[in-house]
């Protein structure tokens, strides 16, 4: 069974600058896309754990700040950021 995926306004807002003022436009749309299908998946796998209960997953060249709600089978993407040099 799969998770919905999530994405908070902040994540979504940070998604469409890195997009708009990115040279590399299908990069991002296509690490979007695979953040969104492997956190489908099974979230809990994904990525590294982090000390708060969060996860970060890394699709270059977006990581992706997410956590996991077991009970309600979601995942929530709080935060994305650019990771490593621009092309």
């Amino acid at each position: 069974m799969n998770y919905t995926v999530l994405w908070r306004p902040r994540a979504e807002a940070a998604l469409t600058g890195l997009w708009t003022a990115g040279p590399d436009r299908g990069a991002i749309a296509a690490a979007a896309n695979e953040i969104d299908a492997r956190l489908r998946r099974n979230p809990s796998t994904e990525g590294e754990s982090r000390d708060d209960g969060t996860r970060i997953l890394i699709v270059a060249p977006l990581p992706a700040r997410y956590f996991v709600s077991e009970a309600d089978r979601t995942t929530i993407v709080t935060t994305v950021w650019r990771w490593g040099k621009q092309p």
